[in-house]
């Protein structure tokens, strides 16, 4: 029966490692808002990965905290509802993975290629093995 959920046994093995992904991206949302909200501080050490990104960040201001801490709930409770198996966690899970495919198809559109490219492979990748029926069976509604 389709919506019947499979046991523990059955688990996808890729379900742990969704889950845990979505618990480290709101650990670096989360890092994000703070450092944009308190630069300066030794916490500003990582933004190295990424220093474009950290002065172009830094030059709108502080109203970019709040899509930061935006992301970082949302996938915070991805992550949350993804381990208790709820139809919701998988839902929210979707659709940041395809509002991110959609900004790595922006990426690809506006000439960033190679990272456009490598974008839309993982994320399509992952929303095709999340909507999987093993996947979505596993899930309950």
């Amino acid at each position: 029966m389709l919506g019947e959920c499979l046991p523990i046994a059955e688990r996808p093995k890729g379900f742990v490692p969704i889950g845990i992904f979505f618990f480290f991206g709101s650990l670096m949302a989360s890092y994000a808002a703070i450092t944009l909200l308190f630069p300066g501080t030794f916490l500003d050490r990582a933004w190295k990965l990424n220093p474009h990104a950290h002065v172009q960040l830094l030059s709108k201001g502080l109203i970019m905290v709040l899509p930061f801490a935006a992301l970082a709930i949302a996938l915070l409770l991805a992550g949350v509802g993804w381990f208790k198996r709820r139809y919701w966690g998988w839902l929210i899970g979707v659709c940041l993975i395809a509002a991110n495919l959609l900004g790595d198809l922006a990426n690809l559109v506006l000439g960033n290629s190679l990272k456009g490219a490598a974008g839309v492979l993982i994320a399509g990748l992952l929303l095709l093995y999340m909507a999987r029926p093993g996947m979505r069976n596993y899930i309950r509604n």
